[in-house]
């Protein structure tokens, strides 16, 4: 819905910021790592990601488009919120949850405030195949490939399909070079 804010800074706190966007004050829950990036700017650009809960609409913002990602991912966790994957980013810059989940450290993981051996488990259960390591040239730590898979998913479930079914409906028409659309549209054939 609001995929980015850019606008002049009016207030700024570790954990949010206020940002005005042609007379609107949008407030931004941010991480410590975005806080940090930010700097002492006035303009400022942030990437958002909005949820909407059933007593209020939260906006989350990120540095970059690749701590959204990361946020998005962790979030689809069984068992972390928004709360939970702002504390992880706050913690670790995406770059070392991708590296903690693809090496499978789970110590690394659990060593984040709130996050257990069990929910640790979990998160690299679940991320393991969605995250690849960053090589020094490439800056996106998500293959295409599996953010096709993931989108197209999401949009499966939102539509009302079970999760598991979606995911077998996907993995039997996936070649790995499919955009999303072609995902959505041959996986409603299928379900």
């Amino acid at each position: 819905m609001i995929a980015q804010l850019q606008g002049r800074l009016v207030e700024k706190h570790p954990t949010e910021l206020i940002i005005d966007c042609g007379g609107v004050g949008y407030e931004v829950k941010i991480s410590l790592n975005c806080f940090s990036a930010l700097g002492d700017s006035e303009q400022v650009r942030v990437f958002t990601k909005l949820i909407v809960r059933e007593d209020a609409h939260l906006l989350y913002g990120f540095h970059a488009k690749e701590e959204r990602e990361m946020f998005i991912h962790l979030i689809s966790v069984s068992g972390i919120g928004p709360n939970t994957a702002m504390i992880m980013l706050s913690s670790m810059v995406p770059e070392d949850i991708a590296k903690a989940i693809q090496t499978e450290d789970v110590v690394t993981i659990q060593k984040i405030k709130g996050i257990g051996a069990k929910t640790a488990q979990r998160v690299i259960l679940d991320l393991k195949g969605k995250v690849v390591k960053l090589s020094e040239q490439a800056q996106n730590i998500f293959s295409a490939n599996n953010t096709n898979r993931f989108d197209a998913l999401t949009a499966l479930v939102s539509l009302g399909f079970d999760k598991k079914a979606a995911e077998k409906a996907i993995e039997r028409i996936d070649t790995g070079s499919e955009p999303v659309e072609s995902l959505i549209k041959e996986a409603l054939k299928v379900l």
